[in-house]
């Protein structure tokens, strides 16, 4: 029992996980023709919202009063799309062009890391870089890796180049970082200080001081071993705002697919923000998720940490939030600029703002309710309503009564040792005579006119005529399949030939 209950629950697990990337996939191919409108175009940050329809009532565009609806006031937490608008495209960060530099992917032969890359090239998103330059410890093993049919075919290779470090896992020089205006990092992979990715911050830092880069994003794994960043904080914010950075912080990298778990933020550096140990999170979802903060003007200047939901976990609000996001069509950089907007706080501050709004029903509110809806009932609604319950209990009374005379009689029989029958069978033998008493005992007790004797004999005449009347159907019936000859006489009707 107990592995068929855990094969039961893995079951379970699984099918969320494949609903929740299904739900996450079909956004993306769903939304392909439409992402180029899920950002405001940095150079214009307000949108028109004139109209030149000509509405011909004097009512406006809402028509007549008869036509408006009351306004609801659903519960969010039960009502999720209630809570969410539509998705409206949103802010993507200036200098998203010219060229951009990866460092600390394509070291690997385990794998090609070429994730990183398609989402910087995308055509959909909020880049427009006209060079994507790999900064690897080997440029020869890099372009092994990195060119393949896929790249030449989403025009990844027109705009790849290839930047050799001066020693394997170092970080660029600042000769290297000339003509670079944006900058994503793997801080873990810097050799010298892969053990303190804080430091590996710092450095960045002060590379990015006085140089062209004007956009950094900064992945960190393995960041359960954290407990202090203030120093790399401070050094980031030493900048003064001449570089826009985010730093996505995760624990330890898994393969799980993308978007197959819901996730929480919380600031970097904080209480909330410490990992447990035993955190992990998906690699390909931390590419996604460090790519798409380069390009969201939300995320400048944050350093945030990202943790997994478990997937049974199905009540926590982040689980809830996400999916209704994906459900709502909110496409990937829609969905994490509102979790780093709003996020689970605002979520459950709605939550609460409806509860204040709308108290719970107590006892009292509902017998209150029910009255009233007593006293809205229609006269001769209510009239067929307390008929019919007349009916069922009257009906009850006279099976009750009716019973009990059976059972009377079947005493009675039984103990003069004349009683074939068990008690059940008895009384569903005389059933119908049961119910004549039933009926007749019934309107003695409330005061109804009576005639026993009368009502007796009209009763035993007329199952007389059913008995009679049953012999004849059954003799007609087997006369039906009999010979001539073999024919029975007809109930009342002579044998003897005359």
């Amino acid at each position: 029992m107990k592995i068929a209950s855990i094969a039961t629950l893995a079951l379970s697990l699984a099918t969320t996980a494949t609903a929740f990337t299904s739900i996450s996939n079909t956004n993306n191919n769903n939304n392909k023709n439409t992402l180029t409108k899920s950002f405001i175009n940095p150079a214009s940050t307000t949108t028109s919202t004139s109209t030149t329809r000509l509405f011909i009532s004097s009512w406006g565009a809402r028509g007549p009063p008869s036509r408006w609806k009351g306004d609801e006031d659903p519960d969010p937490s039960a009502k999720i799309q209630a809570y969410l608008k539509p998705p409206e495209p949103i802010a993507a960060r200036t200098h998203l062009d010219g060229t951009v530099l990866v460092s600390g992917w394509v070291n690997n032969k385990e794998r090609t890391d070429q994730t990183i890359f398609d989402f910087l090239n995308d055509e959909e998103s909020a880049f427009h870089f006209t060079k994507i330059v790999a900064f690897v410890d080997d440029a020869k093993f890099a372009k092994k890796r990195l060119i393949s049919r896929s790249s030449r075919y989403s025009g990844l290779l027109d705009k790849l180049d290839f930047t050799q470090a001066d020693t394997p896992g170092a970080l660029p020089t600042k000769e290297q970082l000339e003509g670079v205006t944006s900058w994503v990092v793997n801080a873990n992979a810097v050799t010298a200080t892969a053990d303190n990715p804080l430091e590996t911050i710092k450095s960045i830092a002060a590379l990015t001081k006085d140089s062209q880069v004007k956009n950094l994003a900064i992945l960190v794994t393995d960041a359960q071993q954290i407990t202090d960043s203030s120093a790399a904080l401070e050094a980031l914010e030493a900048l003064d705002g001449s570089v826009s950075y985010t730093i996505v912080a995760v624990g330890a990298i898994t393969e799980t697919p993308e978007g197959q778990k819901p996730y929480n933020i919380a600031e970097f550096g904080t209480q909330e923000g410490l990992l447990m140990s035993n955190a992990t999170y998906s690699r390909d979802e931390s590419l996604r998720v460090v790519a798409e903060c380069l390009g969201l003007a939300s995320a400048c200047n944050k350093a945030m940490v990202f943790t997994e939901v478990a997937l049974d976990d199905i009540n926590a609000t982040s689980f809830r939030l996400i999916k209704g996001l994906r459900e709502g069509g909110y496409t990937r950089p829609q969905e994490i600029d509102h979790m780093i907007v709003k996020g689970v706080d605002a979520y459950n501050t709605a939550i609460e703002e409806y509860k204040t709004r709308t108290p719970t029903a107590t006892p009292q509110d509902e017998w209150m309710a029910q009255k009233q809806k007593e006293l809205d009932e229609n006269a001769a609604d209510r009239r067929v309503r307390v008929k019919e319950e007349y009916e069922v209990k009257k009906t009850k009374e006279i099976e009750d009564i009716a019973r009990e005379w059976a059972k009377r009689e079947y005493f009675r029989k039984a103990t003069s040792g004349d009683m074939p029958y068990s008690e059940n069978e008895y009384i569903k033998s005389v059933w119908e005579r049961a119910l004549f008493e039933g009926d007749l005992k019934y309107r003695m007790l409330h005061g109804q006119e009576t005639d026993e004797r009368k009502e007796l004999a009209e009763f035993k005449k007329k199952q007389e005529k059913k008995k009679v009347m049953a012999l004849e159907r059954a003799q007609a019936q087997l006369n039906a399949v009999l010979d001539e000859e073999d024919k029975l006489v007809i109930a009342g009707e002579d044998d003897d030939e005359e």
